[in-house]
């Protein structure tokens, strides 16, 4: 864990506590853990999940820096990430964490049953029906979402959560400024205006990678998120 806790400290400002570390590093057991049993990542070296799995998620609070995060919500979670690296930083949030598969949903309560986190909720559900379901809708400071889709139909999922006012991070790779630029009319449409991409570098990872964060300015249109499926393909441009 020691280039974790170098890296968050001199890239992120932030340091890590030895409760944060022990956390990351029960995680960390688990995932490899039922690694052996179901497909949840492809990533199963330890130190390449320190950097590609819990450092990745981490470079999320460049993003956040100075912001409110009352609740938060991680769409496409997989085993978690990046929202349960979030919530272990920042354990007062209310975290629910969004994941259609079922085997990765039960990884995702396991652990956060191991790891004793209080304040997340873990539904098993598409973005498109939950961006519908007036108890979500709207409801959001913040959502989030890594490797999950092109930022077209990423927008559609994640806007439609997320409260006028709030905001939305698409971890993105060296694609985040076309990417970026490509969702011009999905932004309009879905009441989204693109504040900034943030640059960010992992140690050993060369790949260029951008957090790009999304201001939401006005109510989504009651029509969206369209239904299952829809978004990816037929993408708003």
């Amino acid at each position: 864990m020691q280039q974790l806790t170098e890296y968050a400290l001199r890239q992120l400002g932030v340091r890590l506590s030895p409760t944060q570390l022990s956390a990351l590093s029960l995680y960390e057991r688990e995932l490899v853990d039922w690694n052996t049993r179901f497909n949840l990542t492809a990533i199963r070296d330890p130190q390449e999940i320190h950097v590609k799995h819990f450092l990745d998620s981490l470079t999320c609070l460049l993003a956040f820096r100075d912001a409110s995060i009352g609740n938060l919500v991680d769409i496409g979670t997989g085993a978690g990430l990046p929202g349960i690296p979030i919530k272990i930083i920042y354990p007062k949030i209310h975290l629910t964490l969004v994941e259609s598969v079922g085997k990765k949903a039960e990884f995702c309560r396991h652990v956060v049953n191991v790891l004793d986190l209080s304040g997340v909720e873990v539904v098993q559900q598409r973005a498109e029906t939950l961006g519908q379901d007036p108890a979500y809708r709207e409801q959001y400071d913040w959502a989030v979402a890594r490797a999950v889709a092109i930022l077209p139909v990423l927008v559609e999922y994640l806007l439609p959560l997320v409260r006028v006012g709030g905001s939305m991070l698409a971890m993105k790779g060296e694609s985040g400024p076309a990417e970026a630029h490509s969702s011009d009319h999905a932004l309009r449409v879905l009441g989204g205006h693109l504040r900034q991409l943030v640059p960010v570098t992992l140690p050993g990872v060369a790949e260029e990678r951008y957090l790009v964060v999304i201001d939401k300015v006005a109510a989504t249109p009651r029509g969206y998120p369209r239904k299952v499926g829809i978004p990816a393909k037929r993408p708003l441009r």
